[in-house]
Order: structure tokens, then C-alpha cells, then sequence
């Protein structure tokens, strides 16, 4: 039976891990490339000179900026030769497909190749792209792009810098306006006293699984993992849903349709996890199995991917660095933590199951 129960594991691992590659493609696409983390802090100003009815905020971590016209009027965002790039107004949001930056701000990069027909001296060409009244893209302006941080960071990397001031030109009809703001550097946090915490975390709940699941102890052991995978799957749940709110989804609908676009594994392992600590708090059949693929794929797909913010000071979500920091530490003990329980708890029925003596005829 455990033979069983592990071979089960591993195929129902390969097909995970077979299913997140084929899908790897169309998710990375969501959000428009969102980072994991960052150091650099992108903040707006606003716009001057100031347009009731006309905001920018910035979103997934400063990846991205996002303008929100409820003007009446339709809006220009100008592109970097001076020429139009994108319209927001009452009739929807369009691009100039003339413009370069409609390519270039494709990716965060900025590394999509220019069409023939990308000229700004060309008379605008517009395409509607959206409906509703908010725009959001990459803007070179407001980024650090270089693959190497600027000199006085490097000079001192211990420290906060003010690497620019940045303007993005808008225009309202024949109105100039532009949206201000500022980019920094912020030192990253220290790595390793959060993945220590986490290890020794890991390590505690890894040892529920030394008592003997027959025993008081072990059964009381079993209720914590349970209970731990309830609050591990819930934080996996929230983590995802935070990283979309921050990135302008609105309402709960969009809020679906991002999680299922580009955070659809760490939903599904969150609710997994939920399930699987019911599944434990109930004492249901091959519950140690359960906890152990559950806490792996938790630990996979809900704490590693997300693990960048401990190397980064700016993380992609509405709430603190510091607390998105001890999200994804609780995820990873959690995740974990279950898995060697469940395994430990897996291998000493197996040894049980071999001691037993067969009955005599």
C-alpha cells in the first residue's frame, strides 16, 4: 500500500511539474512581466499641472504604470521621440502603432524588435487595445534598466540613493501636462537570516513527523501539520490575490480572471494545501501521503517561486516588503515542513508494515 501511495506521488509530481512547463509560456505573459521582487523604488509625484479626474499610481513593484482618466476628455501619453503613444479617454484606450515605444514597452525589457512601419514623424495610427478609461505599460523612463546597478550605488550599496528624477509628457488636447516621479535604490534585505528562520521553521515542523503516528503524541502531531497547512494554504491563497490587486485588478471578477491567467499554481496549491489540512484535522485514510504531496507542491509552486522578495527590497504587492517577506516564510515551513512529516510518518509505517510477521496458516 505505501509502495503504492509513493508511486502515486511521483506521477502525480511529473504530471505537475509537466503541466506547469506547458504552461510556463502563457503565464509568464500575465501582468505584462511582472518581477518577483526589486531594488529599485519607482514612485509617482503626479501629474502637473493637476487634472481633476486624472491619476497615475505605480504597480507590480514598478514595473509598470498605470493612468486613470476620468476627465471626459481624452488623453495623450507621449512616447520618447515626442510623438503620440497612447489615448485614454471616454471611447477606450488606444495605441499609435507608428510609435516605437508601442513596441518597445512590450516587454520589460524593452527588447521587442521595431516594425518597418515604427515611425514617430508618421501621422498617428490609432487601435483600440481596451475598454474603460485606465491605461497600463512599461515605461522606460521611469525604470533602471542597466544590467549593473548605477556607480554611486555601487560605491555605496549599503545605503539609499536617489538615482533620478523622471517625467513621463502627457497632453490634453493641446494642453501639456506630465507625470513626475522618482526612482531609487533601496539596499536589499539579508537573505540569510530569512531563509535560517525559515530552515529552522522547516526543520521544527519536519519533526512532528519523529512521533509514532499510532501514538497520542503522533495524532496530536498529525492536528498541527493539519492546522499549519490550513494557515500555509491560506497565505498561499492571499499571496497570489495581493500580487493582482497590486497589478489594477478590480473587483472580484478581475481578480479571477488574473489568478487563472498568470497565478493559477499558486491558487491551486493553496487551495490543495487547504484541503489537505482538512483532510489531516479529519484523520482520513492515507493522510500522511496526502500532507506530504500537498506540503511539496506549497513549498514549490507557493514559496519558492515567490522567495525572490527575500533577496529584494520592493516586492509586487499592496503591503509591506517586511510582511510579504514573512508570507512567503510561513509558506515555505509550512510547505516544507509538511513534506517530511508526511514522509518520516510514510516511512515508519513502512517499517512497521515490514516487522509485522505475516499470520501462520
Amino acid at each position: 500500500m505505501i509502495r503504492t501511495a509513493l508511486a502515486r506521488a511521483g506521477l502525480i509530481a511529473a504530471a505537475t511539474c509537466a503541466a506547469t512547463l506547458l504552461t510556463a509560456a502563457p503565464a509568464a505573459a500575465h501582468g505584462a512581466d511582472a518581477p518577483n521582487g526589486t531594488d529599485y523604488r519607482t514612485r509617482v509625484a503626479g501629474v502637473t499641472p493637476a487634472r481633476p479626474g486624472l491619476t497615475v499610481r505605480v504597480i507590480e513593484a514598478g514595473a509598470r504604470l498605470e493612468l486613470t482618466n476620468h476627465t471626459g476628455r481624452a488623453v495623450e501619453v507621449i512616447g520618447y521621440s515626442g510623438e503620440p503613444y497612447l489615448r485614454v479617454g471616454p471611447d477606450g484606450v488606444f495605441e499609435n502603432s507608428h510609435s516605437p515605444a508601442t513596441y518597445l514597452n512590450r516587454t520589460l525589457a524593452g527588447d521587442t524588435a521595431l516594425p518597418a512601419d515604427a515611425d514617430p514623424a508618421a501621422p498617428p495610427s490609432w487601435r483600440r487595445i481596451a475598454d474603460g478609461t485606465t491605461a497600463r505599460w512599461h515605461d522606460q523612463r521611469a525604470l533602471w534598466q542597466e544590467s549593473t546597478p548605477p556607480a554611486e550605488v555601487r560605491a555605496a550599496p549599503e545605503r539609499e540613493h536617489r538615482v533620478r528624477d523622471w517625467t513621463v509628457p502627457l497632453r490634453d488636447g493641446t494642453d501639456p501636462l506630465a507625470i513626475g516621479g522618482t526612482l531609487d535604490w533601496v539596499p536589499p534585505p539579508d537573505a540569510y537570516t530569512w531563509w535560517a528562520v525559515s530552515i529552522v521553521g522547516l526543520l521544527a515542523v519536519g519533526a512532528l513527523g519523529l512521533f509514532a503516528a499510532a501514538s497520542t503524541p503522533g495524532a496530536r502531531a498529525l492536528t498541527a501539520v493539519g492546522v499549519l497547512l490550513l494557515v500555509g494554504g491560506a497565505v498561499a491563497v492571499l499571496y497570489p490575490v495581493g500580487r493582482e490587486l497590486d497589478a489594477g485588478a478590480q473587483g472580484v471578477g478581475g481578480v479571477a480572471v488574473g489568478l487563472l491567467g498568470g497565478q493559477v499554481w499558486a491558487l491551486l496549491t493553496g487551495l490543495g494545501a487547504l484541503a489537505a489540512g482538512w483532510y489531516a484535522l479529519a484523520r482520513r485514510p492515507a493522510a500522511d501521503f496526502v500532507i506530504a504531496l500537498a506540503g511539496a507542491c506549497l513549498a514549490l509552486f507557493a514559496g519558492v517561486a515567490n522567495a525572490a522578495v527575500f533577496t529584494r527590497s520592493v516586492a509586487p504587492v499592496p503591503w509591506s516588503p517586511g510582511i510579504a517577506r514573512v508570507m512567503v516564510a510561513v509558506v515555505l515551513i509550512t510547505g516544507v515542513g509538511a513534506t517530511a512529516a508526511g514522509v518520516l510518518r510514510l516511512h515508519a509505517a513502512s517499517r512497521a508494515a515490514t516487522r509485522t510477521p505475516a499470520p501462520t496458516p
